[in-house]
């Protein structure tokens, strides 16, 4: 019996040839790559340089020293953080807030884009889409302004409506039961609208040959939305909540810090404005940079975590 021989491998390309080619490549795309230097130049400059710094949160950190000169006291700040008796409120503050978002706000912004793209007049089509984003373009300072003016109370018309409808005449800027509520529905109204932008891009390439085959085999509308349109941008759903749970612990210090005051802060303290408390108004700089280590750690194993649940159902990941 003859054993037939396996081809021989093919040829290494030589390394004078690989280096040609991929300077080749560098002239050839050399626009893009000078459209990605801004974004490279900001990440180096505010995202990756600053992570040098981060070694005060394992030394007790005194500026007259430096960070050099300081002295090393390794998980000594993580570990009183854990122990600290406001951890397990902040942790509960933190984690309904960002649920809220989660699950309430980011599904609306899928719906509100499946809207969107249900509507057929143009015109009717892109003035809703100018109304829903223009809201994103307002800083949180605007935000909570005007939700100081619509719920204050005796004169704010929401907050007759709220008291009519549910019979109260409480001060719900202050009442820690409405403190929730009202930080969702300024994220739905802020952010809702901007959120679409990716969808409607994804749902811009849906094959409309499907939906032209469905309506001939008798699909409703109803039925069309849900065994092609979301289907087909379930891949980027899958993306955006991929990155949505590494921020899960981010719930936003401007928003919290605007719209807490001392009769509400038992359920406004969250990790992000305790941060800004120990480490601007307090000093404890090292103690306040170990807090933000620990947010940044647990958004890195949460995306991961996610990532790999993602490719266990046969979805699409970001890595």
């Amino acid at each position: 019996m003859t054993l037939l021989a396996a081809p021989p491998a093919p040829p290494h390309a030589p390394p004078r040839g690989r280096r040609r080619r991929r300077l080749g490549d560098l002239v050839r795309y050399r626009w893009l790559f000078v459209l990605m230097l801004p974004g490279l130049v900001y990440f180096a400059l505010f995202r990756f340089w600053p992570m040098w710094g981060a070694r005060i949160a394992f030394k007790n950190y005194i500026p007259f020293l430096g960070i050099d000169g300081s002295e090393w006291v390794g998980l000594a700040h993580l570990r009183e953080f854990l122990s600290n008796p406001d951890f397990p409120r902040l942790l509960e503050n933190t984690l309904i807030v960002a649920g809220l978002s989660l699950f309430i706000a980011f599904p609306l912004t899928i719906v509100l884009a499946l809207l969107l793209n249900e509507l057929r007049l143009q015109i009717l089509k892109r003035t809703v889409q100018t109304l829903v984003y223009i809201p994103h373009f307002l800083s949180w300072t605007v935000v909570v302004s005007i939700t100081a003016l619509l719920f204050a109370i005796g004169t704010g018309p929401l907050w007759t409506f709220f008291g009519w409808l549910f019979g109260t005449d409480a001060n719900m800027l202050a009442d820690p039961d409405w403190f929730r509520p009202l930080i969702l529905m300024q994220e739905v109204w802020k952010n809702t609208g901007w959120g679409t932008i990716i969808f409607l891009a994804a749902l811009a390439g849906v094959d409309q040959e499907q939906y032209e085959a469905a309506i001939i085999d008798g699909a409703g509308r109803w039925q069309r939305v849900w065994h092609i349109t979301l289907p087909s941008i379930m891949p980027t759903i899958v993306v955006l909540l991929i990155l949505q749970t590494g921020q899960i612990l981010n719930t936003g210090f401007e928003q919290i810090y605007l719209m807490s005051n001392s009769l509400n802060r038992t359920v406004a303290d969250v990790f992000d404005t305790y941060v800004y408390f120990a480490g601007i108004e307090q000093g404890a700089y090292s103690y306040a940079t170990a807090v933000g280590l620990f947010k940044a750690i647990v958004g890195l194993v949460l995306i991961f975590g996610t990532n790999w649940l993602a490719k266990r159902f046969n979805q699409q990941g970001i890595f």
